[in-house]
């Protein structure tokens, strides 16, 4: 459950870095040398995103036997990757902004279902 919690922070996080970092920046220019908008952060948070994912929704699954939960969330981390990879070169600024809001709204998904599902079955 405190995999899940984290889950959901780190793919939040990832939101609000799409659309914060912009609007701070422009108010801020001196932010660039913390490297926010550097592609590493992006990079990073997957780093930590799909591990905890991975492990909190199938530890869950096995517990509770709801695999549909998995697929949420394993559809989620791949279209977050799948951003990553594409990028802003081929998605173009909106198209990369779009698809992470929709990878990590799936992956919150199923990690809220994962949470439900644990705390209905005693996990």
């Amino acid at each position: 459950m405190l995999l899940d919690r984290a889950s959901i922070g780190l793919s939040i996080l990832c939101v609000l870095h799409c659309f914060a970092t912009p609007i701070l920046l422009a108010f801020a220019p001196s932010l660039l040398a913390l490297g926010v908008a550097d592609e590493k952060f992006h990079f990073i948070l997957i780093f930590l995103i799909i591990p905890a994912s991975l492990i909190a929704l199938t530890l869950g699954c096995r517990r509770h036997g709801d695999m549909s939960i998995l697929y949420w969330g394993c559809g989620g981390l791949i279209v977050l990757l799948g951003t990553l990879l594409l990028g802003h070169d081929l998605l173009g600024d909106a198209g990369e902004k779009i698809m992470t809001v929709f990878g990590s709204g799936l992956v919150v998904i199923g990690h809220t279902l994962n949470f439900r599902a644990c705390r209905v079955s005693s996990c």
